[in-house]
C-alpha cells in the first residue's frame, strides 16, 4: 500500500513509536503489525489523492492554458472528488491521533493474558450414623 509515502502523522508516529515510519514498518511486517500502521498506510493513500486532485485542478487552471479546455463539468467532479478525498483523510487522521491517545506506550503493550481457572474445594459433611446394610437391600427389592 502506501509505506512509503509520506504522510501528515509520521511525526507524531515517530515521535509515539521512537522510530523512523520506514523502520517501524521493518519491524511489524506480518500479522502482528501495529493498526497504528494500517491506519497510517489509508491516510497516506488517502493523502495522495487530495494532492494528485489538487494538482489536476492546479493544471486546468494554469494561466498559460487554452481557456477552450477549461471545463465546468470535470471542475465540479474534481471538486467532489477532492471533497470525498479531504473527508477520508479527515477521519484517518482522526482515527490515527484517537488510537495513539489511547494505546499504550510501546514498552507497555499489551501482552496477552494467562487465565488462571479457579478451583473451589467443598469438604461435605460426614452422615451422623451409617444407614444399615439390611435397609439397603430391604429397599433394593421393592418393585
Amino acid at each position: 500500500m502506501s509505506r512509503f509515502k509520506a504522510s501528515t502523522m509520521d511525526a507524531d508516529l515517530q515521535q509515539v513509536f521512537g522510530s523512523p515510519v520506514p523502520e517501524l514498518y521493518e519491524a511489524a511486517s506480518g500479522p502482528d503489525a501495529s493498526p497504528a500502521l494500517e491506519l497510517r498506510s489509508f491516510l497516506a493513500l488517502a493523502e495522495e489523492q487530495v494532492v494528485r486532485v489538487r494538482d489536476r485542478v492546479y493544471a486546468d487552471m494554469d494561466p498559460d492554458r487554452d481557456m477552450g479546455e477549461l471545463s465546468a463539468t470535470k471542475l465540479r467532479f474534481d471538486a467532489q472528488w477532492l471533497e470525498a478525498a479531504l473527508d477520508a483523510r479527515d477521519g484517518y487522521r482522526a482515527a490515527l491521533e484517537e488510537l495513539l491517545r489511547t494505546m499504550p506506550p510501546p514498552g507497555q503493550q499489551a501482552r496477552p493474558v494467562r487465565m488462571t481457572q479457579l478451583r473451589t474445594t467443598v469438604t461435605l459433611p460426614k452422615p451422623a450414623a451409617p444407614a444399615p446394610q439390611r435397609a439397603a437391600a430391604a429397599r433394593a427389592r421393592r418393585p
